[in-house]
């Protein structure tokens, strides 16, 4: 098949280039990148530093993958940005490489969809079928489950999580954590309940639903205190594993969860 790289462009003799692969005008790939198969880059691209793109992936103009962390105490250490496969990185997102203080690598998965001027700093964990609207801003080492929905013109702080199927609304602010499932807005975003839409277009049964409603009831608006509202959903509904999901997230909040 090949690989099609256009005269413009400045390719590293070391990239590692799989057949299928296209490099628009004037993109810049680096030595230590690496690209998968059949992945699509568009013109004035610049990927840089040790960067792994998996395969089928669609980047569009003006993107920025692998460069420096914006982190004052990074020196130039070794550090990555692996990206999985089907992703579709609109333009002039920004994904940053890892700085040394978590696992040096900042990674997204397969299947997101990453809207224009999107950012995604050192250090974050994205997992699959996640949307990114336009704008919308991650700082250090956040953690964004799968299927979660970021609307546009979001700020999320450092080190806040955002969990399974959750959905925040547009020009919110993040400073604590997203439970799955629900959700949320405003600055600072507090939770406007279960996710029912969302879910539902997932194909997710409605028995599932009622039960995560109850809990969000039981935890967040029966007024009781936190560790007695997660005892009592524990206690009242039948466990099942969307449940189990969100009583491990809350359960692991390091930052506190917005209520």
């Amino acid at each position: 098949m090949g690989v099609e790289i256009h005269p413009s462009a400045v390719v590293s003799p070391k990239a590692e280039i799989a057949d299928g692969v296209k490099i628009g005008p004037y993109s810049i790939i680096s030595d230590k990148v690496a690209v998968g198969s059949d992945t699509i880059i568009d013109s004035h691209v610049v990927i840089d530093g040790n960067t792994q793109i998996g395969e089928r992936n669609r980047i569009y103009p003006f993107v920025s993958i692998g460069s420096p962390p914006q982190d004052i105490g990074y020196q130039g250490e070794e550090t990555r940005v692996i990206i999985g496969d089907e992703n579709i990185v609109r333009e002039f997102v920004t994904i940053n490489r890892a700085t040394t203080k978590q696992e040096r690598v900042t990674r997204v998965g397969n299947k997101n969809y990453l809207m224009a001027y999107a950012h995604i700093a050192h250090d974050c964990n994205l997992g699959n079928s996640i949307i990114m609207s336009n704008a919308a801003t991650l700082g250090g080492h956040i953690e964004i489950g799968d299927y979660a929905i970021i609307g546009g013109l979001v700020a999320v702080h450092q080190f806040v999580r955002i969990g399974t199927y959750a959905f925040v609304g547009g020009k919110s602010a993040l400073i604590k954590d997203i439970p799955p499932f629900m959700m949320a807005a405003g600055d600072r975003a507090k939770l406007y309940g279960l996710n029912q839409i969302g879910l539902r277009r997932q194909g997710f049964p409605q028995e599932k639903i009622e039960g995560l409603k109850k809990a969000y009831k039981i935890i967040w608006r029966d007024r009781l205190l936190f560790s007695e509202a997660l005892e009592r959903v524990r206690t009242e509904i039948a466990p099942f594993e969307e449940l189990e999901i969100l009583l491990e997230f809350l359960g692991n909040s390091k930052r506190g969860v917005v209520r």
